[in-house]
């Protein structure tokens, strides 16, 4: 007996605590679609005041077309007067087509600034989109702001004239070392 009752008392509290955290508002402005110009944008939301504890997970979505692999740069930030004001980015991915995880975004600092960076090779073409995603830590208006790059993959006969061309220099300081002696 007292152990049914132990147990309904824990799953009791365990549904208040998760309907709790099921409460949280979720906002954002998602998705919404970059406008890339010469494969590069900027990105970001802004958030109204009054909504300490709520949660954003932003969507910016793009579409890499053509034959050429391209490699994907970005990075986000958000700055407030301190930790405890503004927002908290909690995580920055990247998802392909069937919201597949391509690459997870790295920390590179935390607090009264936050700043993530993200980085994928080789994305071929289709429907790809970053994922910003953290919470506002007081009721103070907050706003994260980001930028995204992609680059066309250079192509195995760049490397190869590349090599090629290294050589010759190598054989014209050579030939003039010689002529020297």
């Amino acid at each position: 007996m007292k152990k049914s009752l132990i147990a309904a008392i824990v799953l009791a509290s365990a549904s208040f605590g998760s309907s709790a955290v099921m409460a949280q508002d979720v906002v954002g402005n998602t998705p919404q679609a970059l406008n890339l110009i010469d494969n590069s944008a900027f990105f970001g939301d802004t958030f109204n005041a009054d909504n300490q504890g709520a949660t954003f997970a932003d969507r910016f979505t793009f579409t890499i077309d053509g034959d050429i692999g391209m490699n994907l740069n970005a990075i986000i930030s958000s700055i407030s007067g301190s930790a405890d004001t503004g927002l908290d980015i909690t995580g920055l991915a990247l998802y392909g087509e069937n919201d597949t995880l391509i690459a997870s975004g790295t920390s590179q600092m935390s607090g009264a600034m936050d700043v993530w960076s993200i980085s994928a090779n080789n994305l071929a073409a289709g429907d790809y989109y970053l994922r910003v995603s953290g919470n506002l830590v007081s009721d103070a208006g907050a706003s994260f702001g980001g930028a995204v790059m992609l680059a066309p993959v250079p192509e195995p006969e760049t490397y190869g004239m590349m090599l090629a061309g290294l050589g010759v220099l190598g054989f014209l300081a050579r030939r003039r070392k010689a002529k020297q002696a």
